[in-house]
């Protein structure tokens, strides 16, 4: 059983476990890798239980120690990468992501006098989800204009969704990273932003999921997920099986971004993020020579 990462702010992030850590017990027990659903049911417990988890790290044995809590997932990271540029990622999207980003976003303009001259919007390995979050966060950057459509064969699964006025950033350039793990939300995201020249999207093209599926009940508890619609970008383009083509195509650079959302993000090896901020200090030079 390997960690593939641990969640942020959670026990085992604060104790200590890595991502890429193998777990060999727990609370002393040897884990059968067979039994994934018996170890995962000795794992949970009532919360302020305490419970220890030995793992190996190359060759070295660990065990840490913690105790058990509800788990709460936020799905937006943010810190500043320069005085002039923000970032923000966005692991998923929930009901509370537009709020999330835009209260990430007002707290990075206050810690930088009330302004930023760009954004880095990472939805890389971003797998989606609900879709009223991602047309919230598209309209978040937007004054007007389709955001996506969707087109089906009833009426029901023919629709629309276009942003409204105000834009969080008031015109600041930004950049959106996305890799073959963008998906679905994200791709609605990206290529909103993308057919309306709002930002420049960097990475490898996303995984290309623009279905929208309804569940029909059936008969003795059963049902039936059917297919009953396709995902357009305002420019008219099916997501599904082609993804986002990113404007700036850019390698995908092994473990980045962190997925625990835990970490700061690094400035140094994450070639993505390198060449995304690159790009905004180029534009800034450009505008600053247009003025």
């Amino acid at each position: 059983m390997k960690v593939i990462t641990p969640m942020a702010g959670s026990p085992a992030a604060r104790s200590g476990i890595r991502s890429g850590d193998q777990i060999i017990a727990v609370d002393g027990v040897a884990v059968d890798a067979t039994k994934l659903s018996e170890t995962i049911g000795r794992m949970r417990g009532r919360a302020g239980s305490r419970i220890s988890i030995t793992v190996q790290r190359s060759e070295e044995i660990v065990l840490y120690e913690m105790r058990r809590e509800v788990i709460r997932v936020a799905s937006v990271h943010h810190e500043l990468l320069s005085p002039e540029f923000g970032y923000a990622r966005v692991n998923q999207f929930s009901e509370t992501t537009a709020r999330e980003l835009s209260r990430a976003i007002d707290s990075m303009q206050d810690d930088n006098e009330g302004m930023l001259n760009g954004l880095v919007l990472d939805l890389r390995n971003n797998p989606g989800g609900v879709l009223d979050a991602a047309v919230d966060v598209s309209d978040l950057f937007l004054d007007s204009g389709v955001i996506v459509t969707a087109n089906g064969r009833t009426a029901d699964a023919r629709f629309r969704r276009s942003a409204h006025r105000g834009d969080v950033l008031d015109g600041a350039e930004m950049i959106v990273l996305v890799n073959q793990g963008s998906a679905s939300a994200s791709e609605i995201v990206a290529g909103a932003l993308q057919d309306h020249r709002r930002a420049l999207v960097v990475g490898t093209t996303t995984f290309g999921k623009g279905l929208v599926q309804t569940v029909m009940p059936l008969s003795k508890g059963r049902a039936i997920k059917l297919t009953t619609s396709r995902y357009f970008t305002p420019s008219g383009d099916s997501i599904h099986e082609t993804g986002i083509t990113p404007d700036m195509y850019v390698e995908d650079t092994p473990g980045f971004p962190d997925l625990s959302l835990s970490g700061v993000v690094n400035r140094e090896l994450d070639g993505q993020l390198l060449a995304a901020v690159e790009r905004l200090q180029q534009q800034q030079v450009m505008h600053s020579k247009a003025l």
